[in-house]
Parts: structure tokens; C-alpha cells; sequence
């Protein structure tokens, strides 16, 4: 039996999701390379793995009413993948149907191959949409309950939320990074987009091919992640602006731009990341960086090697949920907790006070996360501003002119970015500023 490289490709990586918690798009992306799977078998590889991911609870909703016994968790995944093909796809049935039973066969056994053929063959009789009539709006777009109220609750607009959560299900378009005085737009090709000066969305291809790309004067990275980097480097600050600080570096795409940033204002940036192992990312993508980078190290971000008040900016870029991008890393909807929000928010709040102490009195700093969800954003925020007379919150919004009714529902003078709306992930940005009269221990 023959199965195509595509779909084991595809089944390889879910099941390497499920068994190993890995990354999607870096399981991916390995497996197509060791195999030496490109072009159109590539594309279809992308497609299966994305899709099986963000529409995961629907296509249980769908698999469940058809099958009252437990499944095992590798037969599920080929259960998915073939519902994806014949619910979301121009795949043939016959083409979906006799290509997942040959990779059952070829990665599981024979013995559920029976199965698997019964179950897709009744999933191709109605629509999507038919299979998930009258379903809780979760189950329709393929979000956990919890998720659907978080993200409810931070948009604080109940008439956009099937548009946010129809956003986080579309595959979204590879955007690329021209680093300033390394790279234009022009040399990358694809679309520039207005939402960010430097940055232009593919319409397909491998980003690497690109020299550019290669020698890291241009990389990928979303649009709202390139704003987060802007809103510090415009922020106006007095007298000395010549160190700037990455708390959260890794994996170094904000770094990057940051020191192109920073080397056309005569600063240089210093980026710091708490793994090794993504320490040596940022080195990698901050490679073409040379004269606006003062180094990379492995530290803690929360018990800092630098002295206070060595920075004249600082951007805390913290670990969060990662709930506003769901669209390109659409595994984190079904690895996340509501538990995770909490322990989380301790963290996010001493991350941003070293940030804070790192800079001198009138230096700023830039708190983000990708996620909208209040808990890790306003409300870190407003904890922080709480205890600390000597920060104020600044108006980031005013730094963005490139975006339009992006301001935070929580946090007056913060931006949210979201994907229904600016077609970026769901960035919430924030801006404070110590007071030039803030003494050395005010904290």
C-alpha cells in the first residue's frame, strides 16, 4: 500500500503534537525537510496540519456523534485528518476516504482500518455547518468554552466574537520583516501591508529561499509583533538613548528588529533570554544586527545580572497564554488551561517590575503579550501601576498612527491589536514610564 508523503507527514506531526507536546510548526517544518517533501505535497502537508488543529473540536463534535465507543488517540487523529479533508477541503470523498484508511493501515494496523472507512464515509453525507447545527458557539468554531469567555471577555464587543474566533480559524498569510537598514520591502516581494512599515505578506513560497531571509536581514514575523517593537523605539525619551533592553528575548524576532531600530538612532540593544536553547536563537536571528547589538545572554529576566537604572528602554515581551495567536500556533487552544492564566499573571507582574527597575528615571518601558486575555494584560498592568508611584502609563495608541480603533477596552491609552480587525494576532501592547524624579529605591 501506497500512502502519499503529504498525509504521513501530517499524521506524523499530530500525533508528535499530541505524544511529545511539540510545536507544530517546528515538527513540520523538520519533518518536510528530512523527508524532502516541497511543492504542492508540501502545501497539502501545511494545510492538513493547520486545519486538523483549529477545527479539532468541531471535527470531535462531528466524530463523536457517529462513534459511542472510546477511540484510541492515534486512530482519532486519522478520524480527524480525514474529516478535515471531506468537511473543509476540495479533496475528493473517495480521495479522502481511501487515503486515510491506507494510513491507518500504514501507521496504526489493519484492525481499525474497517472503522475509520464506516466513520468518514457517514461524515461525508452532510456539511460541516449541517454536522454542527444548534452546537454551543465553542463547538462551531472549534474553541474551548473557557477560551471562547476569555476572549469574550477582552473584546468587550459580544457582536465581533464569532468574527474574532472565524479569524483565529483562518490560515494566515506568511508576513515577513524588512529590518530597517538591512533590508526594504521591495527586495522581499510579496504585499507590503499598511498595518506595519516593514511589512509585507507572502502569497506562498518558502520564506528561507529568500537571501534576505537567509542572512537575516529580513525574517518572519507577524505585523503586530513588529508594532510592539516600534511603539519602544518611538516612545519619546530625554537625554541619554543609547542602551535599550530585551527582558524576554526569545526567540529573537523582536530582538532583531530592535537592533535595527536602535542602530539607526545611535543606541544598541541588549537581549536577554532565560533558556540556552533560545538564547542561541536570538544570536541566530540577531546575526546580521552588527552595530545596534550590545550582546545576547542567558539570564533571568526576574533577577537580572545588569545594575538598576542601566537602560534608557526596555521591552518586556512576556511568557503568556499565547491566546491571541491562535491562528498560527492553533495547538496552544487545546494546550492551555484556565489554571495556566493564573500561575502565569505572578510571573508576567515581576518580569515587568525588573523591566521597570532596569530603567533609568525617565526611561520607558514597553509591556506585551500575544495574548488579549484581561488577566495577563490590564491586570498586570494596573497591579503594577498600583504599588508603584513612580511609573505612569503613557498613551501607546498615539505611537501607532498605522492602526485605527485598536485601543484597549481595559486600559485606556494601551493597544489591542486583534486579528478580525487589523488582521495581526491579538497583541496588547502597553506603555509606562518612570518619572524623571523617581529616585534609585523606589521599589
Amino acid at each position: 500500500m501506497a500512502t502519499d508523503p503529504a498525509r504521513l507527514v501530517a499524521f506524523d506531526v499530530l500525533r508528535a503534537v499530541a505524544d511529545q507536546d511539540a510545536y507544530a510548526n517546528i515538527e513540520l517544518s523538520r519533518l518536510l525537510r528530512e523527508r524532502r517533501v516541497t511543492g504542492r505535497d508540501a502545501a497539502l502537508a501545511t494545510e492538513l496540519v493547520g486545519g486538523t488543529l483549529r477545527m479539532r473540536g468541531a471535527y470531535d463534535v462531528v466524530i463523536d456523534q457517529l462513534v459511542s465507543r472510546t477511540l484510541d488517540d492515534p486512530v482519532r487523529d486519522a478520524l480527524r485528518l480525514g474529516t478535515h479533508q471531506l468537511l473543509s477541503t476540495r479533496v475528493p470523498t473517495h480521495a479522502a476516504v481511501g487515503t486515510t484508511v491506507d494510513l491507518v493501515k500504514t501507521r496504526i494496523g489493519h484492525r481499525p482500518a474497517g472503522l475509520v472507512n464506516a466513520v468518514l464515509r457517514k461524515v461525508s453525507v452532510r456539511t460541516l455547518e449541517e454536522w454542527l447545527a444548534g452546537r454551543p458557539v465553542s463547538d462551531r468554531f472549534s474553541h474551548p468554552a473557557w477560551v471562547v469567555d476569555a476572549l469574550g471577555r477582552a473584546l468587550a464587543r459580544p457582536d465581533e466574537l464569532e468574527a474574532l474566533l472565524a479569524a483565529d480559524n483562518d490560515r494566515p498569510a506568511v508576513t515577513l520583516v524588512a529590518r530597517p537598514g538591512l533590508a526594504t520591502r521591495d527586495e522581499l516581494g510579496g504585499t507590503p501591508l499598511a498595518v506595519s512599515p516593514y511589512a509585507v505578506a507572502l502569497a506562498g513560497g518558502d520564506p528561507g529561499a529568500l537571501p534576505a531571509v537567509r542572512e537575516g536581514r529580513a525574517g518572519v514575523q507577524d505585523a503586530g509583533s513588529q508594532l510592539v517593537a516600534l511603539v519602544l523605539a518611538r516612545a519619546d525619551v530625554r537625554g541619554a538613548d543609547a542602551r535599550w533592553l530585551d527582558v524576554c528575548a526569545g526567540p529573537g524576532g523582536k530582538a532583531a528588529l530592535l537592533a535595527a531600530l536602535a542602530a539607526q538612532a545611535g543606541a544598541r540593544v541588549l537581549a536577554n533570554e532565560r533558556q540556552p536553547h533560545r538564547a542561541r536563537l536570538v544570536a541566530q536571528a540577531t546575526r546580521a544586527a552588527g552595530a545596534g547589538l550590545l550582546g545576547v545572554v542567558a539570564g533571568d529576566g526576574t533577577r537580572p545580572a545588569w545594575a538598576p537604572g542601566s537602560f534608557d528602554r526596555a521591552l518586556v515581551d512576556a511568557p503568556c497564554t499565547g491566546l491571541g495567536a491562535l491562528r498560527r500556533r492553533p495547538e496552544s487552544r487545546w494546550r492551555r488551561r484556565p489554571s495556566d492564566v493564573a500561575e502565569l499573571a505572578p510571573l508576567q507582574e515581576a518580569l515587568l517590575d525588573a523591566a521597570l527597575d532596569a530603567v533609568r528615571p525617565g526611561g520607558v518601558v514597553v509591556y506585551a503579550t500575544c495574548s488579549p486575555v484581561v488577566e495577563e494584560t490590564a491586570g498586570v498592568v494596573a497591579a503594577v501601576l498600583a504599588r508603584r508611584s513612580e511609573v505612569a502609563l503613557e498613551p501607546a495608541l498615539d505611537l501607532l498612527p498605522e492602526v485605527s480603533d485598536a485601543e484597549s477596552a481595559h486600559l485606556p491609552g494601551a493597544v489591542q491589536l486583534w486579528p478580525h480587525r487589523h488582521g495581526t494576532d491579538a497583541m496588547f501592547v502597553a506603555l509606562l514610564r518612570r518619572s524623571p524624579d523617581a529616585g534609585p529605591s523606589d521599589h
